[in-house]
């Protein structure tokens, strides 16, 4: 067991889930996540929590249901971490924990390198101030403007409200990703029209051996220039509203990298975001049955025609 990572999940419980002595705290994983579940069961421990380590068969897919007895443990713990290969962020099994009041942190597809160098070691502290403050300027603006490599996007989020990720779970009924670090928001649907250039890396494709263009009319893309990689995207959205503008978000967390784990690719200080796909649970109307998100390296971003970010550096942060 490697005692540095043990060290950092203790901080990260202390810290995310406001984990104390006397709880009761559960870690469920899989086969592929065990060894990392298991020190993060050992951090529980050393805190004095009375905690628990569920290990079920791997799932086959993100958002296949756990089994009953995962399930009912996980309602049952006031405090909870879901590390295994396929996410369990959005199954009934974390809905109804967290509705049972749980604290709760998935962290799909996690690795050890991100424990040990990357978004997880961040000081959520200061995660969530920028988170808050970011998420703040997105509620109290009315469109948005990305340009980068002489093209542009922009698109209208008037009335839409901004959402914070700040990886701080500490009150119950509380849950989503670790590690964390991000402000987003609902575009308003049929408003996007333009280019952006992503450079970073797309869920499900990785990081991108070059970038790639994509073109949005009237909300919906259209096109994406780049090589297999483009053709690749188009094919996982389909012809349906999975290619309508769902998402923009910008990155919180200092210590991410990109990766090709879009989990952390999407927290990283200096980028930001646009998701294609659904977006009605957290304020939009589609409800498209896919989700990617395409990070995109040190943009300029303007809200309602002020200069928010340079070349990927927030100004007056």
């Amino acid at each position: 067991m490697n005692e540095k990572i043990v060290g950092i999940s203790m901080n990260t419980l202390a810290d995310c889930l406001a984990l104390k002595a006397g709880e009761t705290f559960l870690v469920v994983s899989d086969d592929t996540k065990k060894e990392l579940a298991e020190s993060l069961y050992e951090a529980g421990k050393r805190i004095g929590a009375e905690a628990m380590l569920m290990v079920m068969k791997e799932r086959s897919k993100s958002g296949e249901e756990p089994p009953e007895a995962v399930s009912k443990a996980m309602a049952a713990a006031q405090a909870v971490v879901c590390i295994t290969k396929h996410s369990l962020t959005h199954t009934q099994a974390r809905k109804q924990a967290a509705a049972a009041g749980a604290r709760l942190a998935t962290m799909p597809g996690i690795t050890e390198d991100m424990f040990l160098e990357g978004a997880i070691a961040a000081d959520y502290t200061q995660v969530k101030a920028l988170t808050e403050k970011v998420t703040g300027l997105l509620t109290q603006s009315r469109k948005v403007r990305i340009e980068k490599d002489g093209r542009s996007l922009e698109f209208s989020i008037d009335g839409r409200d901004g959402v914070p990720s700040t990886g701080m779970y500490v009150e119950p009924g509380q849950s989503g990703n670790l590690p964390s670090g991000e402000a987003y928001i609902a575009p308003v649907e049929g408003s996007a029209t333009g280019q952006i250039v992503v450079d970073g890396s797309i869920a499900g494709l990785g990081k991108l051996a070059g970038p790639i263009v994509l073109s949005v009319e009237n909300g919906r893309l259209v096109a994406a220039e780049g090589g297999e990689e483009g053709v690749k995207l188009l094919q996982m959205l389909g012809d349906g509203d999975g290619r309508l503008l769902g998402e923009f978000g910008i990155g919180t967390n200092e210590k991410a990298r990109i990766t090709g784990v879009v989990l952390e690719d999407e927290k990283v200080y200096g980028t930001i975001h646009v998701a294609f796909g659904s977006n009605n649970t957290f304020g939009g109307t589609v409800a498209a049955g896919v989700h990617l998100d395409c990070v995109v390296g040190k943009p300029d971003v303007y809200l309602d025609d002020q200069h928010i970010m340079k070349n990927g550096e927030l100004l007056n942060k």
